[in-house]
């Protein structure tokens, strides 16, 4: 009955997941407030889905659920539908959780069509570990941050292009101003690159712990101190008002086709990264 489940749930949770994004879409459209209304409460029914198959699977396999690319993909998943909605609820600004969950869903889609993968008893003995685990999720929140923040820097551009051309549309009013939208953004960086700093060194703690070859020069490492770079001098910049606007936009806009290409090449191309399976 728990497998059926484990299988059934996912299929489920994808198709709920694509009405609430059609009707999302509609709403972005139409400016239609009842359609956006049960767009919410259909996104919110998906990620009470999710909670409960992140549940089942913690159950089963007695563990949390980030080891594999697999499972990893699930969280990030999961991460987005709760920041997206905790930000709509607290913050009011429209078109957030729409343009989110488009990300959301993509990531949910590869997940549910991917190939299982299940780690080897030898691999999981090898990465039973607090610190790997902490490394990993609070990796995985710093991307969530991140991937809101390029949301938001995304609505800025759009808000942006709307004023210049002079569209005074509806949609104009409901996308909310450029500077909250500058702020919101700032902020969830700000909480990002804390998160990722110390994600990497728990990693880097666990790798000398448990490796028996440790190399620095390694795909994964290299591309995650770059995406901590970045950031970081995104930043520093900003604060020395070197950046601002659309310019910290456009700059946010880059650097998180950076994150893409870490979470999902580089990864590949590690040496001893456990997502290389």
């Amino acid at each position: 009955m728990l497998d059926l489940m484990m299988v059934r749930l996912p299929e489920i949770v994808i198709i709920i997941y694509a009405i609430s994004i059609l009707l999302y879409f509609i709403d972005f459209i139409d400016q239609n407030r009842k359609v956006n209304r049960i767009a919410f409460r259909l996104l919110s029914i998906v990620w009470i889905l999710q909670t409960i198959f992140l549940f089942l699977y913690m159950l089963r396999a007695g563990r949390f659920p980030v080891l594999t690319l697999f499972e990893g993909l699930y969280f990030y998943s999961w991460v987005l539908i709760t920041l997206s909605l905790a930000i709509h609820r607290i913050l009011k600004v429209d078109f957030t959780v729409f343009f989110t969950n488009i990300l959301g869903f993509s990531i949910m889609a590869i997940h549910a069509f991917a190939p299982f993968q299940r780690p080897t008893e030898a691999m999981a003995e090898q990465l039973v570990s607090e610190l790997l685990f902490i490394h990993i999720t609070m990796a995985i929140l710093s991307y969530g941050a991140f991937t809101l923040s390029f949301v938001f820097s995304a609505l800025y551009l759009l808000q942006y292009k709307l004023l210049k051309e002079k569209k005074w549309q509806k949609r104009l009013w409901r996308l909310s101003d450029l500077a909250k939208l500058e702020k919101i953004s700032y902020v969830l960086n700000i909480i990002g690159v804390p998160m990722l700093l110390l994600s990497l060194i728990l990693g880097l703690q666990w790798a000398f712990i448990k490796l028996p070859y440790f190399q620095w020069y390694d795909l994964k490492i290299i591309g995650s101190f770059l995406l901590l770079i970045v950031y970081s001098l995104i930043l520093y910049l900003h604060r020395k008002k070197e950046i601002f606007g659309r310019k910290l936009a456009l700059w946010n806009t880059a650097a998180f086709f950076i994150i893409l290409i870490n979470f999902f090449l580089v990864s590949r191309l590690s040496n001893f990264h456990i997502w290389h399976y």
